[in-house]
């Protein structure tokens, strides 16, 4: 067993004649889409074209071997591709030895990070990130895709504002216009019409064909070129100084933790469908040391892609063989059919991202968190628009964004709901003003928290009682329903010793009804809840009700 968590890939199945038959159908279906995406992702990265097969070759297979997602479809991605070229924008010239330099640095420093967060067994800080922030900032990050391929996509032979001085056709190659506009609506009407067909593979093989029949390389057409064959070589990539390691910080630790949403999004699917349970910190430590071997074999940071993840698993795939077969057709395609490439027109594999990510530009999500909260959609909108005018430091939107999700639930946690309580005609205790409820006696108030006992919520409920008990002198007794509290600190022991004293001094008795053990335990270490005529304990609800009903019939006897 010890050895299966160190080396989870023992855990597959063995090989048999039918699995190797379903595992390799759904391999190449995955290998075919891998293929032209890790091509237009490396574009998307401003690096060579051929690290894109480098990134889907032994890095993808490190991921997969030590995953605890063996059905998750690893490799470049557009997300991860977009935060790798806009970090390193300014540093370098993209393409050049010192960009690749950098994207290794990169890799590997994100791969350290992810891979650390896991051995220290600390998946759960991707919960930071949530949902409204992640909404906003993929949302942003497609547009700022799509704005980035619209020069190929379109055959955009100048600058925008050359276009725009002189709105004129020969800005535009009429060609490479057909190849990404064509190319775009047979990817967009081949997933509407035929989910089950290679789209990428189809369309980027006819634009290829037809670029090769017409003759566009020869007429300057932007295309693919020749593409090294053979397998990368491992090693340290060459030193970079101190200042460029500081300026890659904040880019490393938005693409480790951007990468790692990306990974929780598929694999959670996939263990859902399952019925297993998600090993977070595995899968970063898988993560971490695909980015670590993608560094040293020259390529740049991979992650887990959701569109070819649901692919895998529409694809019938049972185990991770899927992706190492699939792994094995993109080995195929680097030692032997990378000339097959050659004349693939850059403007198709524009088409290829853009098709990709058009599905993160959905303007109803963020209608719809508006209608949930209005906070929540605001923090989404914030990050939706702080990413789009900071580009290329893309990091600023997603870190804003969980700044302003912390500060929203520290300021619930600082302002608890606490509620006056009372009797329904059901038997339970409910909110007095919601329901419109008498109050169980007039010399008592009952209320409850929905909050822990803790450093955060002590102080109002505090002033809470204190600001009631000076509107309202009759009351002789609180009633504390603590069925919802189910932790306390030492602040919250602390306050609740003050609360006591302070009703012990007006004469007022204090009744708590459902206190939890944990709870009560911890008071009862403390001596907070040494007996006495001021104190009261019931151990349910309709304990408590009884007991304050014979409270106040003795009072009205007396």
């Amino acid at each position: 067993m010890q050895l299966k968590q160190w080396f989870p890939f023992l855990a597959w199945p063995r090989l048999t004649l039918d699995l190797a038959r379903n595992e390799m159908l759904a391999g190449v279906t995955v290998g075919l889409m891998l293929l032209p995406q890790g091509v237009a992702y490396a574009a998307l990265a401003g690096m060579p074209l051929v690290t894109g097969i480098y990134a889907a070759l032994l890095p993808s297979l490190v991921a997969v071997l030590w995953g605890a997602s063996p059905r998750l479809g690893v490799g470049p991605t557009a997300l991860t591709s977009l935060l790798i070229g806009a970090s390193l924008a300014g540093m370098a010239e993209p393409g050049s030895a010192q960009w690749v330099t950098l994207a290794a640095w990169t890799a590997i420093m994100a791969g350290a990070v992810q891979w650390m967060l896991g051995a220290l067994r600390s998946g759960w800080l991707v919960n930071l990130v949530t949902s409204p922030v992640l909404n906003g900032f993929t949302q942003a990050a497609g547009i700022l895709i799509l704005l980035s391929q619209l020069p190929d996509l379109l055959g955009l032979r100048s600058s925008w504002s050359a276009l725009l001085s002189d709105p004129s056709w020969h800005h535009f190659d009429p060609w490479a216009l057909l190849f990404g506009v064509g190319g775009l609506c047979g990817l967009l009407l081949l997933k509407r019409f035929a989910p089950r067909l290679p789209a990428a593979v189809l369309v980027v093989a006819i634009c290829g064909a037809i670029s090769a029949v017409v003759g566009f390389a020869e007429h300057d057409g932007h295309i693919v070129g020749h593409l090294p064959a053979g397998l990368p070589s491992l090693t340290v990539p060459s030193s970079i100084s101190m200042d460029e390691v500081s300026r890659l910080l904040l880019p490393v630790l938005m693409i480790s933790l951007v990468s790692f949403l990306e990974v929780a999004s598929s694999a959670q699917v996939e263990h859902r469908l399952a019925g297993t349970r998600w090993n977070e910190n595995q899968d970063l430590i898988a993560q971490g040391m695909a980015k670590v071997v993608a560094g040293f074999s020259g390529s740049f940071a991979i992650s887990g892609s959701f569109s070819r993840s649901a692919v895998t698993l529409h694809s019938g795939a049972k185990t991770g063989w899927a992706t190492v077969f699939a792994i094995a057709m993109v080995l195929i395609t680097v030692l032997w059919l990378t000339p097959v490439l050659y004349h693939v027109p850059q403007a198709a594999l524009a088409a290829v991202v853009v098709s990709a990510v058009v599905n993160l530009i959905q303007p109803r999500t963020l209608r719809a968190l508006f209608r949930i909260s209005r906070i929540e959609g605001a923090i989404a909108l914030t990050t939706f628009v702080l990413t789009l005018a900071t580009a290329p430091r893309l990091y600023w939107g997603v870190l804003t964004g969980v700044l302003l999700s912390l500060c929203h639930f520290l300021y619930q946690r600082l302002h608890p709901r606490i509620l006056e309580i009372s009797e329904h005609a059901d038997g339970s205790l409910r909110g007095r003003e919601i329901w419109n409820l008498a109050p169980i006696a007039s010399h008592v108030l009952a209320l409850r928290m929905d909050a822990e006992w803790d450093f955060a919520s002590a102080s109002a409920l505090e002033r809470y009682v204190t600001q009631t008990l000076q509107q309202r002198p009759e009351i002789q007794t609180v009633f504390l329903d603590a069925q919802p509290i189910n932790r306390i600190d030492v602040t919250g022991v602390e306050s609740f010793m003050r609360l006591r004293q302070s009703l012990q001094k007006q004469g007022i008795s204090l009744h708590i009804g459902g206190l939890k053990l944990p709870v009560q335990e911890i008071l009862e270490r403390s001596g907070a809840l040494v007996s006495g005529p001021d104190l009261q304990l019931s151990r349910t609800s309709a304990q408590a009700l009884v007991a304050m009903r014979v409270s106040s019939a003795t009072k009205k006897a007396l």
